[in-house]
């Protein structure tokens, strides 16, 4: 077994003692590096009410690179999250919980979604909610 897929495989039994709140994810059973999931959008947030699906693959070089993680569902959201060797999975999918309660506008990879955060909070919040009603429910 790789030292990633010995990493990966420890951080699962780790999370599935202790899973973060409004996510699920889970190793294909082919496949340890790719793993599928669910976010649901947190109740105090502008994605209440949505589900959000989740693509997360690892590199064999895991955790000294990044894994990819991608919303597959369509999301109207700002975000992206820096890496470190240090990070574990279980962080990984608070954090993307934390960047549905929290969006942080100055870290955004759209320009456009963080400036109608930043001058129009309920203008945000109404078309978040119409992206989760048309791509998240």
């Amino acid at each position: 077994m790789s030292a990633a897929a010995r990493r990966i495989t420890k951080e699962y039994a780790e999370l599935q003692a202790d899973f973060p709140p409004h996510v699920t994810a889970a190793p294909d059973e082919s496949n340890l590096l790719h793993w599928t999931g669910t976010i649901t959008g947190p109740p105090d947030s502008a994605y209440k009410g949505g589900k959000f699906n989740i693509d997360i693959t690892f590199p064999t070089e895991y955790p000294f690179k990044s894994p990819t993680v991608k919303f597959t569902t369509r999301i109207y959201h700002p975000n992206s999250e820096a890496w470190k060797p240090s990070t574990k999975i279980e962080q990984i999918l608070r954090a993307l919980v934390q960047l549905l309660q929290e969006p942080n506008p100055d870290d955004a990879l759209v320009a456009s979604i963080a400036e109608v955060y930043n001058s129009d909070r309920a203008q945000f919040n109404k078309t978040a909610q119409e992206w989760v009603k048309k791509h998240a429910s």
